[in-house]
């Protein structure tokens, strides 16, 4: 019944998910951090340094730029599947199931710097995406660059996801030495930017990179999941698992480009379960990019699994899932 509703698209559906993510987002609100609860604001990246300053350090600013950002991401969820209807079907549940994921860690509730690098992940993807049947040379690739360099920026660890432009091109089109240069052009532009700005405003070079070595190699030592979180993380992977299954028991079935996208958003996925697990395995703010790929999993699972008992369950253990570690994290 739950899902139903929201499986519509109608304007009441936009307003019903501004609800849940008021009611997600009350506690961070009336209780506020500070980045510097979870470390972020310890050496950040430049672009994230900037946004610390906008926030004015008041950690009332930093969660609202955050709550922001989320409806951000959200709507750029919905909207690139509108512009190339890969999930075959146009819907507002991603932009749904992103915001409960938002309530899965009340701890990253913070201004932080994976949050912004979402809205560049997908960007940069759909960018990737425009370049199939493009005839000659696609230029787009030097745009996706341009948008994981400047996600770098804000947070370091996502120059990880930087082989999706190579696995992008090997998707999509036969591989062009070409292409793969302006992809790397385009990635390298914003850092010899910023370089060079830091040069020419008499700036130590060193302390940049020894803040770049940091941020993607130091990890979070006083960070410990809650118990009711990874219980929470097992059966939300559990249910990751069941749509992955789904999904390529009918992807022959799909138009083409709708399987290299979502194909593309798997190894998204991969590369952020592999950075969460080998390099940080402390550090919760990766869910923020994991969680782009998952959203559109499930969402496919919801919207075509003839299994109506085993849909509705799903979508309500992840409404509650998301509401229990709420309540947990204010009590």
């Amino acid at each position: 019944m739950f899902l139903r509703r929201f499986k519509s698209t109608g304007p009441d559906v936009i307003v019903l998910i501004f609800i849940v993510m008021v009611l997600l987002w009350i506690g961070p609100i009336l209780h506020p951090e500070l980045p510097s609860s979870m470390n972020f604001d310890e050496r950040p990246m430049p672009f994230f340094s900037l946004l610390l300053n906008i926030s004015g350090q008041s950690a009332l600013s930093g969660v609202l730029i955050t709550f922001v950002l989320v409806l951000l991401v959200a709507f750029l969820l919905v909207n690139f599947n509108t512009s190339d209807i890969f999930i075959s079907e146009r819907t507002f549940l991603p932009a749904l199931i992103y915001v409960l994921f938002s309530g899965f860690f009340p701890e990253q509730q913070i201004l932080n710097p994976a949050l912004p690098t979402a809205v560049f992940l997908i960007l940069a993807i759909r960018k990737i995406m425009d370049s199939y049947k493009m005839q000659y040379t696609a230029y787009s690739f030097f745009d996706a660059g341009l948008l994981f360099g400047c996600g770098g920026l804000f947070y370091a660890n996502f120059l990880w996801f930087s082989p999706l432009l190579l696995i992008g091109i090997i998707l999509i089109r036969a591989v062009k030495i070409r292409e793969i240069i302006i992809s790397l052009l385009g990635l390298a532009t914003p850092w010899f930017i910023t370089f060079g700005f830091y040069y020419v405003a008499g700036n130590d070079l060193s302390v940049l990179l020894s803040d770049i070595k940091f941020n993607l190699f130091a990890d979070i030592e006083n960070f410990r999941q809650p118990a009711l979180t990874i219980v929470a993380l097992v059966i939300l992977g559990a249910i990751t698992l069941m749509c992955v299954v789904y999904l390529f028991s009918v992807i022959n079935t799909k138009k083409i480009k709708s399987r290299k996208t979502f194909r593309l958003l798997i190894w998204s996925f991969l590369i952020a379960s592999g950075v969460s697990l080998l390099i940080h395995p402390r550090s919760g703010e990766i869910f923020w990019l994991a969680g782009v790929t998952v959203a559109y999993l499930i969402s496919h699972y919801l919207v075509f699994a003839r299994k109506r008992m085993i849909t509705e369950t799903v979508f309500l253990l992840i409404i509650v899932m998301a509401a229990a570690l709420q309540i947990a994290a204010r009590v």
